[in-house]
């Protein structure tokens, strides 16, 4: 028996051998189709090859396509488990030619690989095409499909249109007949719906391109397109025409029937389909970073989540059971998608996560859907005010309401339910407008009511292509903005990251068919991304899809920074102590600041020890995880949360770096685990090396840490690198030397400071640099001496005053220093007359007549200063009066 597995490596090696580029699967968030929530087909990640926007090293190639089918236009949810071949999550194979090969060589491609390499029998074959191409009909007789099993098809069935414009063609499929014993007729007949033909490979041949006016021309290079369900083509191989019968999905079904202890073909047969389906897209999206949320994509993938939970409900299971699930699917997929593998512990958390969340819910909303119910009349619909109170007081969602009451024949006012979340939406507005913010800010309350609020791709992605939603300038909605306008710009999905939890907005370019606007910040209100910009190329139009650009230096610095910050505080922590706790950040591109509780400044050693535990862990290169949970749980295990940051139903808890054999740390062994919304490196080697810039208070009990990560921290460390040889240049050292030579320099100048103070003071005494010869004289019987000095500073006055002392035995003095423009006063009293008058009182008589302020010391001694010493002798003569008394 040919096994999935084996179906998807004939396929893509039959295709390697034809000269094909074997290229890996797309990520699940389509990159380059705004329009898209899932990728769907194969060709999406070629969009832009088929329409010539870009080129690649390759023209033709093949691949096995992870796709999604659960929101929006291709919607298969309500029909899984319940059909034999609807599934969210299937596998595309397809090949490719980007104006290489067309319809002679893809057809006979098929031809080969379908009857030759897969051993499909041939009589169980027919193909269709569309009724106006003859070519491809005439092709098909040559590889030898009878005309009986070839059927034209008059419908846009076998036309292919990429939009109402663009390229398009005529399609060709592949069906197989699993015989007469199945209900059901070939296409084209009233019976076509049945089981009996089954569709397994359409190939698109791209060969016009379609426009406005409804004309068709010829495309320049002309493309293939294809894709093969490679469930279906696994269920023929293997025998049957059930695609959850096949090897794969019959494999997980048991380990549903295993885990819940139930029969897989007995009565819950519906519900192990359902959760074997459901665990592969869960799965998958979540490898491809859509974690669980209230809106957006994260909303389907919870929708898709609680319905597999529900069915495990029904099936009697006590406890969670769907992260028991997921290392049956690693074992049969993750050889072909390694991310599958590389994600399994972070998938199998948030499942468990949920499905406790998820059951807590279930029962008690349950329990209150049933008090509900109890006040209405028999089979009344569930009024849409009570559904909405399920909803936001309660956390039970919309649809889950409705499958229960499903269940009970009854059904809910979804009118009523859209008026009381429209009232709610209103009084957020309300209160948005009256909280202080600009008033034309609520405009974006109403883009969001209108186009949905913005999904965020940034963690996964610097680059993507987006729709724009919404041009606003000066608080009102435009159609357009013209190069040099400034405009604020909404779109439907971004790479570029909004400005929260001190990470600063991303900036970056805008690119649309006809013009370019730069991005300098994102910002967000109401859950839309506001995309401040100048458009500097033509012109940027509402409802244009757009190429999204990042700032990748910029955005690489401040996730660098933004991931040091964590190991920073972690680091602060284990250094002095648990109570430090973040106080605020600033994370951008040239640096970064950490404001922290402490009360007293860093010492040199523990500055460098914080230094050092961070660049341990860096050079460690431990992987940086994300996971999705409750701020609760998240607080439970140890997250350190952002100091008045408002959280949400969910949170994303950062962890990095690992202290090897503790486990005893928070989380384990981890070393910084972080509730936190921000960018992040994927390693936290990524950061490169951290250097700290020095420690200053910010605010009462707050210390403020600066510091550089990565290539600015290279180019700081060289700068002083640089400044200590300029330094040994100067002193004729080496640079280890440096330190030894400046102190001996600062011990040289302290003596020689000493010396020449000394000389001063000498000098003084002995009557030079006096403005006069000092005399003595009495005032009121207390002997006075009073001089101005030059060339002597304020530091030698006391010195001075208490020589000046001595040498009188009995009486007062009073020194002015004329120096460096300024005036500095001393004066002194021998002890015998402290009692009779104050040095202090001397001194502010003195300062206040040479236009200074104050003074004070002891009655002994005392000092005061003042602009200059001009009116030196007005000095004296008020010293004098206070002396007389």
């Amino acid at each position: 028996m040919q096994t999935l597995n084996d179906i998807r490596s004939s396929f893509l090696s039959y295709f390697d051998k034809q000269g094909h580029a074997v290229v890996p699967s797309s990520p699940l968030v389509p990159r380059n189709d705004p329009t898209l929530m899932f990728a769907n087909s194969g060709m999406v990640q070629f969009k832009n090859l088929f329409t010539g926007v870009e080129t690649r090293d390759y023209t033709r190639a093949t691949t096995a396509q992870k796709c999604v089918r659960a929101g929006g236009k291709h919607n298969d949810l309500d029909n899984v488990g319940y059909t034999a071949r609807h599934h969210t999550f299937f596998e595309m194979l397809g090949n490719f030619s980007f104006g290489d090969y067309f319809k002679d060589e893809a057809i006979a491609f098929a031809w080969g690989l379908v009857t030759g390499d897969l051993g499909i029998d041939k009589s169980r074959l027919y193909v269709t095409v569309y009724h106006t191409d003859d070519e491809a009909a005439e092709i098909w007789k040559k590889v030898g499909v009878p005309d009986e099993r070839i059927i034209r098809i008059a419908t846009n069935d076998n036309f292919w249109m990429m939009g109402p414009t663009g390229p398009c063609g005529p399609c060709t499929e592949i069906f197989y007949d699993h015989g007469d014993h199945i209900w059901g007729g070939p296409p084209g007949s009233p019976e076509e719906d049945g089981d009996r033909f089954v569709e397994i490979w359409n190939l698109v041949f791209m060969q016009y391109e379609q426009f406005e006016d409804g004309t068709r021309r010829d495309l320049a290079a002309q493309s293939i397109d294809t894709g093969m369900g490679i469930e279906r083509v696994a269920a023929l191989l293997q025998g049957t025409n059930d695609n959850y019968a096949t090897d794969l999905m019959r494999s997980l079904i048991e380990a549903s029937a295993d885990v819940t202890s139930t029969d897989p073909d007995g009565p819950g047969k519906t519900h192990h389909r359902v959760i074997a389906d459901h665990l592969r897209s869960t799965s998958f999206l979540m490898a491809d970073g859509v974690m669980p949320s209230n809106d957006g994509r994260g909303y389907v993938l919870r929708r898709i989540m609680r319905r597999a939970m529900r069915h495990a409900h029904q099936l009697g299971a006590k406890d969670p059971v769907m992260h028991r699930l997921v290392p049956s699917l690693v074992q049969k997929m993750g050889a072909a998608y390694p991310e599958l593998g590389q994600a399994q512990s972070m998938i199998e958390q948030t499942l468990l996560q949920e499905e406790t969340r998820f059951r807590q819910t279930l029962d008690r909303g349950l329990k209150l859907l049933d008090d509900k119910l109890s006040n209405l009349p028999k089979n009344a619909d569930l009024p849409g005010e009570a559904a909405f109170k399920l909803y936001d007081t309660y956390g039970f969602p919309l649809d889950l309401t409705q499958d229960a009451l499903r269940e009970k024949g009854r059904a809910v006012d979804t009118e009523g339910f859209d008026a009381a979340m429209a009232e709610q939406k209103a009084k957020a507005r309300a209160a948005w407008s009256g909280s202080g913010e600009a008033a034309d800010s609520t405009i974006w309350f109403d883009v969001a009511d209108k186009h949905g609020t913005t999904d965020f791709l940034g963690y996964d992605t610097e680059t993507a292509e987006g729709q724009i939603v919404a041009l606003v300038q000066d608080g009102k909605e435009v159609s357009e903005a013209k190069s040099g306008d400034a405009v604020q710009i909404a779109l439907n999905q971004t790479p570029f990251y909004a400005e929260s939890g001190g990470q600063v907005g991303d900036s970056g370019l805008i690119r649309t068919p006809e013009g370019i606007a730069k991005i300098t910040d994102t910002r967000k209100t109401a859950d839309v991304f506001i995309h401040i910009a100048t458009v500097t190329e033509g012109t940027v139009k509402a409802g244009e899809a757009a190429v999204l650009e990042v700032d990748h230096a910029r955005r690489t610095a401040i996730r660098a920074n933004h991931s040091a910050t964590h190991l920073l505080h972690e680091a602060l922590r284990e250094a002095l102590g648990d109570h430090v706790a973040q106080r605020g950040s600033l994370n951008a591109e040239g640096r970064l600041r950490f404001d922290f509780s402490h009360t007293q400044a860093l010492s040199p050693d523990e500055l460098a020890q914080v230094e050092a535990d961070v660049n341990s862990y860096i050079r460690q290169n431990a992987p940086v995880e994300t996971r999705i949970m409750t701020p609760d749980d998240a607080r439970a295990l140890g997250a350190q949360a952002l100091f008045g940051e408002k959280y949400g139903d969910e949170v994303r808890v950062v962890s990095m770096g690992r202290q090897p054999g503790s486990g005893k740390g928070r989380g384990g062994d981890t070393y910084s685990l972080e509730l936190c919304g921000g960018t992040h490196v994927r390693q936290t080697g990524d950061i490169g090396a951290f250097v700290t810039l020095g420690d200053s208070a910010s605010s009462a009990g707050v210390r403020r840490i600066e510091a550089l990560t990565g290539a600015a921290a290279l180019l700081h460390l060289r700068a002083q690198d640089h400044r200590l040889a300029e330094v040994a240049s100067d002193l004729k050292a080496q640079a280890i030397d440096v330190p030894d030579r400046v102190r001996a320099l600062l011990d040289e100048r302290r003596a020689l400071s000493n010396e020449v103070a000394q000389l001063r003071r000498e000098l003084a005494m002995a009557g030079g640099g006096t403005s006069g010869n000092p005399e003595t004289r009495e005032i009121a019987g207390i002997p006075f001496m009073a001089q101005v000095l030059s060339g002597v500073t304020g530091k030698d006055l006391p010195a001075l005053v208490d020589q000046f002392k001595d040498k009188l035995g009995r009486g007062a003095v009073l020194l002015i220093a004329d120096a460096d423009g300024k005036a500095a006063v001393a004066a002194g009293v021998t002890s015998d007359l402290t009692d009779t008058v104050s040095a202090v009182d001397v001194v502010k008589a003195a300062v206040a007549e040479l236009g200074g302020k104050g003074g004070g010391g002891r009655p002994d001694l005392a000092q005061g200063g003042a602009k200059d010493a001009a009116n030196a002798d007005a000095a004296i003569a008020a010293a004098e009066k206070v002396l007389g008394g």
